[in-house]
């Protein structure tokens, strides 16, 4: 048997603009996406069996432990293409990335368990493939795979590194809150007036020339559907500088944060942006 842990960490949008709807039904966008140190861990195990198989289980009563799960689909998808059988392989997922809240939780899980099991099968796949299975799969794998500092286009699968700054985070998540991209962005595409700041652009030159990036802070879906959700509007009124993150519901704010909000918002503390993203537990 072959064991391997996977820290897959959680993305924060520090600009996130949507450019237009594709023929395929997602949006075109551009993102700068920024990797922190919340982690959900991936236990992998595999061994030799008849055929191969595929089982999950985790310490959270929030997600699915079937085909249905992201993870599940990158295992399935990676043994399919390095053309291996006769495996049997055990993920444990231990969540500690909020649920339904713009951090791409379940996309770094995908992406972590196609990391995890080509390192356990000595890197029997590229770089570029993994990237590649990572973009059949998703939105955000790229992201997590790459790490750091990233301009994310297309729907978010194309991306380019940027210079990385260091600098303290601060979650905030209305607890019994969670919001699907997909509503997100049919609200979006509600709205009659769009707005175009061009903050994306705006915070790579910062991030080029070593200038403040608090100013450029933005997010499309934030303005699609802060209007319906009293929990958004109170995190604004308490912290006014807060951003949501993705789809969200999650805000965070690049400060420590010294507002005590009610039980029923979950803050998490002390956080920072760290240059990579997926990796192997020391």
């Amino acid at each position: 048997m072959k064991n391997i842990k996977i820290k897959c960490p959680a993305k924060l949008n520090l600009t996130l603009e949507i450019v237009n709807k594709r023929e395929d039904g997602f949006h075109n966008i551009n993102s700068i996406m920024q990797l922190i140190d919340l982690y959900d861990v991936l236990t992998i195990s595999i061994q030799k069996a008849d055929k191969n198989s595929i089982s999950l289980s985790g310490n959270s009563n929030n997600i699915p432990y079937d085909s249905s799960n992201l993870v599940y689909k990158a295992a399935n998808l990676f043994f399919e293409t390095a053309n291996l059988d006769g495996y049997s392989t055990d993920i444990y997922i231990e969540k500690n990335i909020p649920i339904s809240a713009g951090l791409a939780g379940g996309s770094t899980d995908a992406a972590g368990t196609l990391y995890g099991l080509n390192t356990i099968f000595e890197n029997i796949l590229s770089l570029e493939k993994l990237h590649k299975l990572c973009a059949k799969l998703g939105s955000d794998l790229n992201v997590c795979l790459e790490g750091g500092c990233l301009l994310a286009t297309s729907r978010g699968e194309k991306i380019q590194k940027l210079p990385f700054i260091s600098m303290p985070v601060t979650l905030i998540k209305p607890k019994n809150l969670g919001i699907s991209a997909k509503e997100a962005y049919t609200k979006y595409a509600q709205k009659t007036f769009k707005p175009k700041y061009n903050y994306t652009e705006k915070m790579v030159n910062a991030l080029h020339n070593k200038l403040p990036i608090e100013s450029f802070l933005y997010n499309d879906l934030e303005y699609a559907v802060f209007d319906d959700y009293r929990e958004l509007q109170f995190i604004k009124s308490q912290i006014p500088n807060a951003i949501m993150s993705g789809s969200g519901s999650t805000y965070f704010v690049l400060e420590d944060v010294k507002t005590t909000l009610p039980e029923n918002y979950l803050v998490i503390k002390n956080l920072k942006f760290i240059p990579n993203g997926i990796s192997k537990t020391e």
